[in-house]
């Protein structure tokens, strides 16, 4: 585009119409060339979202198919392509997708969220062009608004590595999306209206491996052989445990990052994370239980599926694997284990532990605390005090094109103030290319998860109790996890580290997906005077405007 856009403006002011022929399929072949030596390659998806009949648990329920199926669709893709995933709406309401870890480099418009993305109507479609701009790794999508994520419409990411950079494991034999998730026999509209009148949902009815119930899913495995298993807890608040009978697991990627190799018999993965493991099929052929368990609540919920040998002598057979339970040290000492393969590459040749997080001096400390209360009567969550509302207009659209009155930067403060809950929309401000410290504090006694969309973070510790600067000495500054989520265990801190590299409008949100829709969640708005598409990208021509951006224009290529 930007060659095709050199060679037109050399040309004269008139021009016989043959001539201009010639010199426009001249245009066009130097562009398709341009293209074709610099830039990455293209991937198109066409997908159809409706409603359809699903018994997950054994009673009908309404879902919601992406192409007729649930779960979605996998995306496979490789580093730095492009995506460009057409949706067609065939709900009767609005509807948005957005990529638990794609960071949209540049381009929080496409980030799928109410607070960067105007809905899709009823009966329209949207295009999402997306890059995985050096990115690799295992993720999610999934439905954002109006608690559709209740009823379906998510799917795995795979992102490989480009041929050439090394990966620190060989290529297994196998390649597995494993979505977990806690779910409820009720449709979402009926749990979403009882959110609605300001009531907190009940415990979920049960859990589901690939979008189905007790032993419906089956993982197929020749013996002798290694497969990879990307695990992502796509529920709705529970953190789960994941295990296989008789069976190992080493971790070797989170969220984009290889790990170091640990071997686990069972793993905790908390809401909105995941996980990529190796599974050897080394025990006499059989089937084997997979099972995952419900964490940190008295009242266990456990599901299982079968893995099976292809030379299986028989069913799956004898007690269902037991797990941890309530243990939070158990959990903890395993998310303290969980750390960087320095020396792997990553989306790059060179090593991950080329960039020396814990040698850069913090411009800014963020302190975070959620709680719950009653405003107006009805249940909400905050941050900070804060209970987010969403306004009619996408806060990114209001910042391009400068429409007042949608939001206020610093409207949530950077530091609990102990305060009552109060309504509000909340934005804070930081500073492009700084890099901050955020500490998550949790005052209640529930395992809470967070999200950062738009960029990978360190976790750089957690403990019990309240943070202070003395906190600071127990951080690992040489090789923590860089991930997009992160837990924090009751009446305890978690505190990461965050380069601010992507320019744009970023949702922070709990993965408490009842806490997030009542208001758990602000944007964080990475700020930077420059127009330079170096640093941000303009709106998407064809970007859906509505609210106050409504009869705006955008850019017109």
């Amino acid at each position: 585009m930007v060659a095709l856009h050199m060679l037109t403006s050399l040309l004269p002011s008139s021009l016989p119409a043959a001539a201009f022929g010639a010199f426009l399929v001249l245009c066009v072949g130097f562009s398709l060339f341009a293209v074709t030596l610099a830039e990455d390659p293209y991937r198109f998806f066409n997908w159809n979202v409706t409603y359809g009949d699903i018994y997950p648990l054994g009673v009908r329920q309404r879902g919601i198919l992406i192409n007729g199926q649930f779960p979605g669709p996998d995306i496979h893709s490789v580093t730095n392509d492009n995506l460009i995933i057409n949706v067609f709406n065939s709900l009767d309401e609005p509807f948005l997708l957005s990529w638990n870890g794609i960071q949209q480099r540049r381009n929080s418009f496409e980030d799928g969220v109410l607070g960067t993305t105007c809905p899709i109507p009823p009966g329209r479609n949207f295009t999402y062009i997306l890059q995985v701009k050096d990115q690799i790794g295992s993720f999610y999508y999934f439905p954002s608004l109006n608690f559709h994520k209740a009823a379906g419409g998510f799917g795995g990411i795979r992102i490989l590595s480009r041929p050439r950079i090394p990966v620190p494991f060989p290529d297994p034999d196998g390649d597995y999306t494993v979505l977990i998730g806690d779910w409820y026999k009720s449709n979402h509209t009926t749990l979403k209206a009882h959110l609605d009148r300001g009531k907190k949902l009940p415990l979920p009815d049960g859990i589901l491996i690939n979008g189905r119930g007790p032993n419906g899913a089956y993982l197929n495995v020749e013996q002798g052989k290694t497969y990879r298993l990307r695990i992502s807890n796509v529920g709705l608040q529970h953190s789960l445990n994941f295990r296989i009978q008789n069976h190992k697991l080493k971790l070797v990627e989170v969220e984009g990052t290889h790990s170091l190799q640990t071997t686990y018999s069972s793993l905790d993965v908390h809401v909105g994370q995941s996980y990529s493991v190796l599974v050897t099929a080394d025990q006499p052929a059989h089937d084997y239980y997979i099972v995952v368990s419900t964490r940190f609540n008295y009242k266990i919920l456990t599901t299982t599926g079968v893995l099976h040998y292809s030379n299986s002598g028989g069913q799956v057979s004898g007690p269902i694997p037991g797990g941890p339970t309530i243990q939070i040290d158990w959990s903890l000492n395993q998310a303290r284990s969980i750390r960087t393969n320095l020396t792997a590459s990553g989306p790059r040749p060179n090593p991950q532990g080329s960039y020396h997080y814990g040698l850069i001096n913090t411009t800014k400390t963020i302190i975070l605390a959620s709680s719950a209360g009653q405003v107006n009567r009805k249940q909400r969550y905050a941050i900070n005090s804060v209970s987010y509302v969403a306004p009619d207009t996408p806060l990114k659209l209001a910042d391009y094109f400068k429409i007042s009155g949608v939001f206020r930067a610093g409207s949530i403060s950077d530091r609990p103030y102990g305060g009552g809950i109060y309504l509000d929309t909340s934005v804070l401000q930081a500073d492009y290319r700084s890099f901050v410290e955020i500490v998550f504090q949790n005052n209640e006694n529930i395992v809470q998860s967070y999200h950062l969309d738009g960029y990978s973070f360190f976790v750089v510790g957690m403990d019990g109790g309240q943070w202070t600067t003395a906190s600071r000495n127990s951080y690992n500054l040489r090789d923590a996890i860089a991930r997009c989520t992160t837990q924090v265990y009751p009446y305890s801190w978690t505190a990461i580290y965050v380069a601010l590299d992507n320019v744009g409008m970023w949702n922070l949100r709990s993965e408490f997906w009842a806490r997030q829709y009542l208001g758990q969640q602000f944007y964080l708005r990475v700020y930077t005077d420059s127009t330079s598409i170096r640093d941000e990208f303009p709106v998407p021509k064809n970007a859906l405007l509505c609210g106050k951006a409504s009869g705006r224009h955008t850019r017109p290529l």
